[in-house]
């Protein structure tokens, strides 16, 4: 069997990327900051992470070390993000695993938002 793979551009997998990253971090906030948490609906926010993550795992799907990545990541943080809200947020070390999933993601949002302001000033 031929499996048939879909090259993506680089600007639509990096913009993907950093939509993910960017619902990632807002679910984090969400447990970090009541305002957050009343700004943006739940079910809105969980359906963009939904669309996006599924895309993105599509787009991924040519290279399955850098899918994986992505989808231990996507479960870790959604692991975390549904401990705190259900029993977690009086934990300190859930908090500060948090806190640490967020800095990281700021980070490669940073990176991303970079990358893809040069692929499309090229």
């Amino acid at each position: 069997m031929n499996a048939q793979f879909v090259v993506h551009s680089h600007i639509d997998v990096t913009d993907a990327l950093a939509r993910l990253y960017l619902f990632l971090a807002q679910s984090i906030d969400r447990c970090l900051n009541e305002d957050a948490r009343i700004s943006y609906p739940e079910a809105e926010l969980q359906s963009h992470l939904a669309a996006t993550r599924a895309t993105v795992l599509n787009m991924l799907s040519v290279n399955q070390v850098v899918k994986a990545k992505v989808e231990q990541e996507c479960h870790r943080v959604c692991s975390l993000v549904l401990t705190c809200l259900t029993d977690g947020a009086a934990q300190a070390g859930v908090l500060e695993a948090l806190k640490a999933e967020r800095d990281v993601l700021k980070h490669k949002t940073m990176a991303l938002s970079d990358l893809l302001a040069i692929f499309r000033a090229a």
